[in-house]
């Protein structure tokens, strides 16, 4: 059977099929919307156009000029009725729509999408030339209008930063302070946030305020805060080598025990060393946190510094004994958890992508407005966060005072067992 070949038509034919959808749903939608708010007036009269009502609540208006209203599918021509002569005992303010508010240019979930996508990545002055054909000439979308659609993120902050924290127990924190360009300041804002493991296993952000670098009083202040609003004294404490969070523990919480992070200590060894050694000493560190036992780590450490003083790395060295305890602390815990512990990147992790964030909005003028975009960009990446493994059974475990040897569960010892005398 011979086929003949069709050509398509031009490409203004093939676009107008399309166009005449769009055409066809915004005209449904436009209708809809206008029957929505003639019925929406006759519930406040009381009755239909030319009807009666048992009691006068005033007299339909005509209405008010038309504007574009930009929804879902795009702008949508809307004319809301206006209500003359309501009597003050019926509504004293007169009739308003609860559809179409006053002054109302997009819908509410339209003004989410904006927020949001600001949220993702796409920086104030991108909207206008990016959203204009969608949403309309006639709605506002000038930088200042978009950053007033995320001033209520300071308000959800606020309830945020004030919740009680006593419903939940908490078995490990990770502390970090980042810090982002914002404000007339030279010096960067420096964001202190503290992330914590619950009882069930998922993390989940605990705290974050702005302070003065990473000072023991800032974070000082910041515990104080988490212990009024009812957290009980974790466990342990992961953390970089910044002494005022270690010294600020020790004041408002002493008996949580400190884990220092091992990829801290690996940037800190090689900023001792030659480029040429720097590799090497990255393999070695890792070859000491993986090891299997806590004897076994420290044989490893003890053959990498002779073979560092060996070569005249004095320095280095005494970098990688510094603060040895804190560095085999997670060996007290469950193997599950080891890494988890090691290292801070859980707060690191997060925060790479806020950093992400941040860039696309260049210098942000206020330091509040840094603290609002980052908690609400680390509350959309708190849904990928990686649960303890484990689960919950094992963190039930830990917070019940079960002994964890080189990661192992110990038996209870039958001293353990017998009640004390009085």
């Amino acid at each position: 059977m011979n086929r003949s070949y069709q050509k398509p038509g031009n490409q203004q034919e093939i676009n107008e099929v399309p166009d005449a959808l769009e055409a066809y749903v915004r005209e449904g939608a436009r209708q809809m919307l206008a029957t929505v708010l003639e019925e929406e007036v006759n519930a406040f009269l009381g009755r239909h156009r030319y009807g009666r009502s048992a009691q006068f609540r005033g007299y339909r208006n005509g209405y008010h000029l038309a504007r574009e209203l930009t929804v879902g599918l795009g702008p949508v021509t809307v004319r809301v009725p206006r209500v003359s002569q309501v009597p003050q005992e019926v509504a004293p303010q007169g009739f308003h729509s609860q559809v179409v508010q006053r002054y109302q240019r997009a819908s509410q979930s339209t003004q989410q999408l904006f927020a949001r996508l600001y949220l993702e990545g796409l920086a104030t002055g991108d909207f206008e030339p990016v959203f204009r054909e969608l949403v309309g000439e006639t709605t506002a979308l000038s930088a200042n209008t978009v950053v007033r659609l995320t001033e209520h993120w300071g308000l959800e902050y606020q309830d945020w930063r004030q919740r009680p924290l006593a419903e939940h127990r908490y078995a490990y924190i990770w502390a970090d302070g980042i810090y982002l360009a914002a404000g007339d300041e030279p010096e960067k804002v420096a964001l202190l946030c503290i992330l914590g493991a619950r009882e069930d296993g998922q993390k989940e952000l605990l705290a974050m305020e702005s302070g003065y670098r990473e000072s023991s009083e800032s974070w000082s202040e910041v515990l104080r805060a988490l212990r009024d609003r009812g957290l009980d004294p974790p466990l342990a404490a992961v953390g970089d080598g910044a002494l005022g969070l270690w010294a600020a523990l020790d004041q408002v919480f002493p008996t949580t025990e400190h884990q220092r992070c091992w990829n801290h200590r690996v940037l800190n060894v090689q900023s001792k060393l030659p480029k040429r050694l720097q590799a090497e000493a990255r393999r070695r560190l890792r070859e000491m946190w993986e090891s299997e036992t806590q004897a076994l780590c420290e044989e490893r450490r003890d053959e990498y510094v002779a073979e560092l003083h060996s070569l005249g790395q004095g320095a280095a060295a005494e970098t990688v004994l510094r603060d040895w305890a804190d560095f085999v602390t997670f060996y007290h815990y469950p193997r599950e958890h080891l890494v988890h512990l090691r290292t801070s990147n859980p707060i690191e992790s997060t925060f790479s992508g806020v950093r992400l964030r941040t860039d696309a909005t260049r210098r942000m003028r206020r330091r509040d407005n840094v603290l609002y975009l980052v908690f609400k960009v680390v509350e959309r990446l708190s849904g990928n966060w990686r649960a303890l493994n484990g689960g919950e059974n094992l963190m039930t475990m830990v917070l019940e005072g079960c002994v964890f040897k080189e990661g192992i569960l110990q038996p209870k010892t039958w001293s353990s067992m017998v009640p004390t005398a009085a």
